[in-house]
């Protein structure tokens, strides 16, 4: 591909990022234009450590892209030059009837994974934060780690720097024209061969078209300071997802540079992603809950920032990839499973920008 063809990546969040980092490896010259700093410390993609795996319970079409995506990943951190990720197992608690694991289970198998049943007694002895009551299995899974995603953004705005992407902070796009492949930034109108749109929660404001397929939701996590006697053992922890009847809570070790962080899996698909991002008791009280029935004393831990965040969601929690007019490709690929998948979503997307000429 000649380096004639520009290509305007709008949004500079895991998906934008990883969609120029497949760009500019094909030859495009790549501008990128974001409404905040770059990284945007307000982006969802702007967090401490988050979950990957292989393991996807009955999502069976997710579970088929991750060992492409780990690949994709290994050759992101070798450009960039280090590795933020941090191969740990995932247990996997179960508290009543759940398909969840046994799915998981079909495609590890596939993959070659490991996995094997914890007995409750040797979860009581290991883990001793676990919360017990109503447990009735608990199954550990290899093919999974913890990413660093302030790492990573800030690594890769580096490296696409270095290799000649022009960058445009604080430039907030107030108008695009898919047709054209122009976009309006206070007033002037910029032009390049191809756009491709990774706005994140504020993709409808572009592309109104997509209101009710993808839906902003706010989603709240805390970061926690466990009791001192739990302090060493969270250290050593694997990374734990509780699914219970009504819930799907999960919990991140403090690693080096991160602390302990716990979340849940429930879409509220509400709120303005321009609303303050602490989150409020409303906001948590699900979480509250749900970390008093995964966690043995949680009133005891300290709460160290409430934090809320914006993401699109789809009814299928399928992403959204795919061309917008003549001359532009939207990405919304999120719905809580957005950043592990992220380099195989940029390489999507610029197989796109290719088709389109």
């Amino acid at each position: 591909m000649s380096k004639s063809k520009k290509v305007f990546v709008i949004g500079a969040g895991i998906n934008g990022l990883c969609t120029a980092w497949a760009l500019v490896r094909r030859g495009y010259e790549v501008e990128v234009f974001e409404r905040g700093g770059i990284p945007n410390l307000v982006s969802s993609s702007y967090d401490e450590h988050r979950i990957t795996r292989h393991a996807y319970g009955t999502m069976h079409a997710y579970a088929d892209k991750m060992p492409e995506a780990f690949r994709l990943w290994e050759q992101l951190f070798a450009d960039i030059g280090a590795r933020h990720l941090d191969e740990r197992p995932q247990i996997l608690f179960q508290r009543g009837p759940e398909p969840w694991v046994d799915a998981s289970i079909v495609d590890l198998d596939r993959f070659g994974l490991g996995w094997r049943d914890l007995s409750l007694g040797e979860v009581a002895d290991r883990y001793p934060m676990i919360r017990m009551d109503g447990m009735t299995r608990a199954v550990s899974i290899d093919g999974s780690g913890i990413l660093f995603p302030i790492r990573i953004l800030t690594d890769l705005v580096v490296h696409l720097g270095a290799k000649g992407v022009t960058f445009h902070q604080s430039a907030d796009v107030s108008d695009i024209d898919p047709e054209n492949a122009r976009l309006t930034v206070g007033g002037t109108v910029h032009e390049a061969d191809h756009l491709v749109i990774a706005a994140g929660a504020w993709v409808l404001r572009l592309l109104p078209e997509l209101a009710g397929e993808a839906t902003p939701s706010r989603q709240a996590v805390l970061f926690l300071s466990p009791p001192v006697e739990l302090a060493a053992a969270w250290r050593e922890a694997p990374i734990f997802l509780d699914l219970g009847n009504d819930s799907t809570t999960y919990m991140l070790p403090p690693r080096p540079g991160t602390r302990l962080k716990i979340g849940d899996h429930i879409f509220t698909r509400q709120g303005d992603p321009d609303a303050p991002r602490v989150a409020t008791d409303e906001d948590c009280a699900r979480l509250m809950d749900y970390g008093t029935r995964a966690l043995a004393g949680f009133d005891r831990y300290t709460i160290l920032e409430r934090k809320a965040c914006y993401y699109t969601v789809t009814d299928t929690e399928d992403f959204v990839i795919r061309p917008v007019g003549g001359k532009a490709t939207v990405v919304s690929a999120c719905s809580g499973h957005g950043f592990k998948l992220a380099p195989h979503s940029g390489e999507e997307a610029a197989r796109l920008v290719d088709a389109a000429g």
